[in-house]
């Protein structure tokens, strides 16, 4: 297994997948994988998220922590 991702790895894969609507595989702290598409990723202190759009879920959103997040890979398609 490679070196952790840094946040900033973190952020910029997110904000890459988001603006080309390509799904993830977010693996977090405690081993938990969510998979989608970053809608939106908050940095600001108060919120600190990212929020994932399952597949097949167009009204779904799942809010996941920047701070629980391990890393991020691309999802094949």
């Amino acid at each position: 297994m490679g070196d952790p991702m840094t946040y900033e790895d973190i952020i910029s894969l997110l904000g890459y997948a988001g603006g080309h609507e390509q799904a993830v595989r977010i693996t977090t702290t405690d081993h938990t994988e969510v998979i989608g598409i970053p809608m939106s990723v908050d940095t600001h202190v108060t919120a600190h998220e990212v929020y994932l759009r399952p597949a097949g879920g167009d009204e779904t959103e799942i809010a996941v922590s920047l701070g629980a997040i391990e890393a991020v890979e691309l999802v094949q398609r």
